[in-house]
């Protein structure tokens, strides 16, 4: 498997039998555009232009923008409902998180998660393999919250998003307070090439440059 960020909350998964890419984007505070890119399954966490560009992915692609379950080439989707916000979604709405198991790894994508997982949506997301977690603050979750989300889930592979970047113009954190707060050094990749015999027994935290 191949993880690529693509920049934001986006990421390109290249499995052996499909490629995802999550919340794709068409936003002029994200400062970048977001690359060329096709798809066989598109994952949708909430309908803000910065997250559900799906005009901007190739291919005849299965979009899954809501709650459920899905199996898509041999391969296991789950869309678990959560807020956007720590009101019940009275500020925001409401926002899915995902997660996948593809060649064997398992991957959760919180989308833009809010607040913190009660038990019912922690029991869903255990034994994550990887998980890709929004740190920026403002309209996710920040820095500290996401250390305790970690905690509770325990990933083998931390992948953080959501944090401002060169030419972001959104009033959210450098993915910088985030690395201050979890205490750990992290491994900053062009890439993430992983397979399933590949992943740690210690947690690693991965920045994926964009």
């Amino acid at each position: 498997m191949e993880i690529n960020h693509l920049g934001h909350s986006c990421f390109k998964i290249t499995g052996k039998n499909l490629t995802v890419v999550t919340d794709p984007y068409d936003h002029p505070k994200i400062g970048k555009k977001m690359p060329k890119v096709e798809a066989a399954v598109v994952t949708v966490s909430h309908q803000h232009k910065d997250h559900n560009y799906k005009e901007g992915v190739k291919g005849d692609f299965l979009l899954l923008d809501s709650p459920g379950e899905y199996e898509v080439k041999e391969s296991f989707f789950q869309g678990i409902d959560s807020y956007h916000d720590d009101s019940k979604g009275e500020e925001r709405g409401h926002n899915t998180i995902f997660t996948m198991e593809i060649d064997g790894i398992s991957i959760c994508h919180l989308g833009d998660l809010g607040t913190d997982l009660d038990n019912e949506q922690l029991e869903k997301v255990d034994g994550i393999d990887i998980l890709m977690i929004p740190v920026g603050g403002t309209y996710t979750i920040d820095s500290k919250i996401a250390v305790k989300v970690i905690n509770n889930i325990g990933p083998k592979i931390v992948i953080p998003m959501h944090y401002k970047d060169a030419g972001t113009d959104l009033p959210i954190d450098p993915v910088d307070k985030f690395i201050k707060e979890i205490g750990e050094q992290p491994e900053t990749l062009d890439k993430l090439k992983i397979t399933k015999k590949d992943l740690p027994e210690e947690m690693r935290v991965v920045v994926l440059k964009s």
